[in-house]
C-alpha cells in the first residue's frame, strides 16, 4: 500500500510539470513539491539539487536537514558521500588518463598489469571490467573477513588499539591493519568469474585501480587524481577522507551502522569495502559538494577543457562515455552509466528526456550525477537516503531522481520552445 502511495505521488508530480512548467518560479514550486513530499515520506532527511546549462548554474538549492532531528539545515555547499559516483570521478577518471598517456591498452587483460590476481580475474580485460561485461562477481563483504565466527577480530585485520601496524581509524575505538588491502586482493582473486560474457554489475575491479595507478605512475591514486584533475579544476571539496581537510559540521552524516562499526557514520565513507581500503578506492570513497562535483562533469562536456587547460582529449571522453556492448544488451560505457537501452519509468534513475549521449552514475547513498552533452546540461542530486538506515527506499519507490531530473528538462524545453532565455546564472 505504501509503495502504491509513493507511485501515485510520483505520477501526480509528473503531471504538475506539464501544466505549470513554463516559468522559473514554477520550476522551483514543482521541485519544492516533489522534494518536500519525499522528505515527509522519509526518502531522505535533506538534499542539494544542482543544474547548469553551459557556463550558467540556473538551479542550486538545498532542502531539509542533515538528519531527521532537524537540528542542522542542509546548505548548498555541504559535503556528501558520493558512493559509487566515485567510479566515474575517481576510478574511471584515472583510467582515462592512463589510457590517454598510453600506459594501458583497454583490451589487455588485468593480469598483465596487476600481479597475484589469479587466472580467472586476471584474464578479464580492462574494457570488460569497466563496462561490467567481464563476468566478475558483483560484491564481496570484505569487512566480514575481519571477524571470526565468535565475533572476535582475526589477526592482522582490526584491533581496538592504535599502533604502528594499525594506524587507520575506522571508528574512535577500531583501527585497521595497514596491509588489509592484501586480504581484499586475495578475496577478489578467489571470487567466481562467470564464463558467460554479459552485463553483470560489479565493483571488484574498481578496488584494484589504486594499485594499478601506483604501479604505472609511481604516484598514489589520490595524488594522481588531485594533480591531474581536482586541483586544476578547483574542486576543493572533492576528496577522500574529508575529515583530513574539513570540519565535521560541513559533512552530512550517512548511516547509523548497526552491524560493523556500530556507530553513526559521519565524515568517513559509508561503503564497507572502501573503509577497509582506508577510505580510498576506485569503487567508493569520494566526498564532494554539488558545485565541485559539477566541475568534473563540465570538463567532460567541454571536451576535456577547464578554462585554458586541456585535461583530457575529446576522443578519450567520447570513448569512455559511449556504450561498449550495446549489441549485447549492455548500456554501460567504460565505468559510466548510460540511459536504459529502452526507457522504463520504473527502472530508470534519470529523466525520460535524457539523451542517449548522456552519461553519469548513481550512488548507493542516493546520489546522482549526470551530464547531457546534447543538451549542454549537468544535473547533480546529493542526499543521504541511507540515514539512519539503508532500509529507507522511498527514494526509489517514489522515483524521486528521475522525476526532478525531468522537471529540469521540461523547464528548459518549454522555455526554449517559447524563445525565452531559460537560464539564470546563480554563481
Amino acid at each position: 500500500m505504501q509503495n502504491l502511495r509513493h507511485t501515485l505521488f510520483s505520477v501526480f508530480f509528473f503531471a504538475i510539470v506539464f501544466v505549470n512548467g513554463q516559468s522559473y518560479d514554477s520550476l522551483h514550486q514543482n521541485m519544492d513539491s516533489v522534494i518536500f513530499e519525499a522528505i515527509r515520506a522519509e526518502a531522505f532527511p535533506g538534499c542539494v539539487v544542482y543544474a547548469s546549462k553551459g557556463d550558467s548554474v540556473f538551479f542550486l538549492k538545498s532542502y531539509g536537514y542533515h538528519t531527521y532531528d532537524s537540528t542542522r539545515r542542509v546548505a548548498v555547499n555541504d559535503i556528501y558521500d558520493l558512493a559509487s559516483i566515485t567510479k566515474v570521478v575517481g576510478g574511471s577518471l584515472a583510467m582515462m588518463k592512463l589510457y590517454e598517456d598510453g600506459l594501458i591498452n583497454l583490451d589487455d587483460p588485468i593480469g598483465d598489469y596487476i600481479d597475484k590476481i589469479g587466472r580467472r580475474v586476471g584474464r578479464v580485460t580492462f574494457r570488460e571490467a569497466l563496462a561490467h561485461q567481464g563476468g566478475l562477481y558483483p560484491w564481496i563483504p570484505y569487512h566480514l573477513e575481519a571477524r571470526r565466527k565468535n565475533g572476535e577480530f582475526k589477526n592482522k585485520t582490526v584491533t581496538n588499539e592504535i599502533d604502528e601496524d594499525y594506524t587507520y581509524s575506522l571508528t574512535d575505538s577500531l583501527y585497521l591493519y595497514s596491509d588489509f588491502y592484501l586480504k581484499i586482493k586475495k578475496m577478489i582473486r578467489r571470487s567466481k568469474v562467470s564464463k558467460e560474457k554479459k552485463y553483470r554489475y560489479s565493483g571488484l575491479f574498481f578496488y584494484l585501480i589504486p594499485e594499478l595507478v601506483k604501479n604505472l605512475t609511481d604516484t598514489s591514486y589520490q595524488d594522481y587524481l588531485k594533480a591531474n584533475f581536482y586541483e586544476p579544476l578547483g574542486a576543493e571539496t572533492l576528496t577522500f577522507n574529508p575529515l583530513d581537510q574539513f570540519k565535521l559540521n560541513q559533512i552530512v552524516p550517512t548511516e547509523v551502522d548497526t552491524f560493523f562499526r556500530m556507530e553513526p557514520i559521519h565524515g568517513k565513507v559509508h561503503d564497507e569495502g572502501a573503509i577497509m581500503m582506508q577510505g580510498v578506492s576506485g569503487n567508493a570513497g569520494l566526498f564532494s559538494n554539488a558545485s565541485d562535483l559539477a566541475k568534473v562533469f563540465r570538463m567532460f562536456i567541454n571536451d576535456g577543457k577547464a578554462d585554458s587547460l586541456q585535461l583530457l582529449k575529446p576522443n578519450t571522453i567520447q570513448l569512455f562515455t559511449t556504450a561498449q556492448y550495446s549489441n549485447n544488451e549492455n548500456r554501460r560505457g567504460l565505468g559510466f552509466d548510460k540511459p536504459l537501452l529502452e526507457y522504463d519509468s520504473v527502472r530508470s534513475s534519470v529523466a525520460k528526456d535524457a539523451s542517449f549521449k548522456s552519461y553519469g552514475h548513481t550512488g548507493y547513498t542516493g546520489t546522482l550525477a549526470w551530464a547531457d552533452p546534447e543538451n549542454d546540461l549537468i544535473f547533480i542530486f546529493l542526499t543521504n537516503r541511507v540515514y539512519p538506515s539503508r532500509t529507507h527506499r522511498a527514494l526509489y519507490n517514489m522515483n524521486v531522481r528521475p522525476t526532478i531530473h525531468q522537471l529540469i528538462y521540461d523547464y528548459l524545453n518549454n522555455n526554449l520552445s517559447e524563445n525565452t532565455d531559460p537560464v539564470r546564472n546563480l554563481e
